[in-house]
């Protein structure tokens, strides 16, 4: 019976040790958490406004004004830039963002893929790692911007795929990667990159304009890489606020069954320890028995 306590001591003391590993984790998350979720809140506004004015733009532009980035063409080679972290701990984050990416490949792209024409470009070691071992073209160039999460960064990945579209190397560019909405809750979603999507007019409405200075061919040339700069800068921001999310979530929730699984070994410690002294007592009063018998 000692044997059994010493077991269950040394579990006690395993589960002690993980909740406090899980405990500090969860505050760390939290910390990060916060200086995430304001970064990302303070850029969705402009991003989102950015956005729209380039999709009307290129939607009221006629002819070949909208330039390269807007032409759509026929499918015959993908990217999916897919954005996961770089670390794991972090609940189904990171699995669901891959299950988005495969999901898009399977019902959009399935006829590109089985020829070999869909690319991923990863940014995050997780995703980089799972893609690599199936069956994909996984490219590494771009999953340690995590490391160094800087704009400048960010541009360089943008413009590499602007650069590449334009260049007829991808016919389309999709960005899968979650959504920031609270700790708790990430929407994974597909955005199309490129080509820049257009906005369908609703019926009966006004067709809005703008006054350009100086014309618009020229401020559509400025505009646009900058503003696909900053639609992906948006998207990682918004990916790493979700894993931190997800990360202080998951935390929270193995220091909760943590504290399920002590009471659970403590109560089956407390019946052991009852056992072998009621076992001790009744060997002694046999023995004495014995004795004086």
């Amino acid at each position: 019976m000692s044997g059994a306590l010493k077991e269950v001591r040394n579990r006690i003391k395993s589960v002690q040790s993980t909740q406090q590993i899980t405990k500090a984790m969860k505050m760390v998350s939290a910390a990060k958490l916060r200086r995430a979720q304001d970064a990302i809140i303070q850029m969705r506004p402009y991003a989102n406004k950015l956005q729209e004015m380039l999709s009307n733009i290129v939607s009221n532009a006629e002819g070949e004004l909208g330039g390269v980035l807007a032409q759509e063409r026929p499918i015959q080679s993908v990217l999916l830039i897919v954005i996961t972290s770089d670390r794991g701990l972090a609940g189904a984050y990171n699995a669901n963002v891959i299950k988005a990416a495969k999901a898009t490949i399977n019902e959009n792209y399935k006829d590109q893929f089985a020829k070999g024409k869909v690319t991923i470009w990863n940014i995050g070691k997780k995703g980089y790692e799972s893609f690599l071992k199936g069956n994909y073209h996984a490219d590494a160039t771009y999953k340690d911007i995590f490391l160094h999460l800087t704009f400048e960064n960010v541009q360089a990945c943008a413009q590499a795929a602007a650069k590449a579209f334009m260049n007829n190397e991808f016919d389309v560019v999709e960005v899968v990667y979650s959504q920031f909405k609270n700790a708790a809750t990430q929407v994974f979603a597909v955005e199309r990159f490129l080509p820049i999507p257009k906005v369908k007019p609703a019926a009966n409405a006004k067709k809005s304009d703008y006054i350009f200075e100086p014309n618009k061919e020229d401020l559509i040339a400025e505009l646009m890489p900058k503003i696909l700069n900053t639609q992906l800068f948006k998207a990682v921001l918004d990916a790493n606020a979700s894993e931190h999310g997800a990360r202080m979530t998951a935390m929270d929730k193995a220091s909760e069954n943590a504290n399920e699984l002590l009471r659970s070994l403590k109560i089956s410690y407390n019946r052991a320890r009852q056992a072998a002294i009621t076992t001790e007592l009744t060997e002694i009063v046999s023995g004495a028995a014995a004795l004086q018998g």
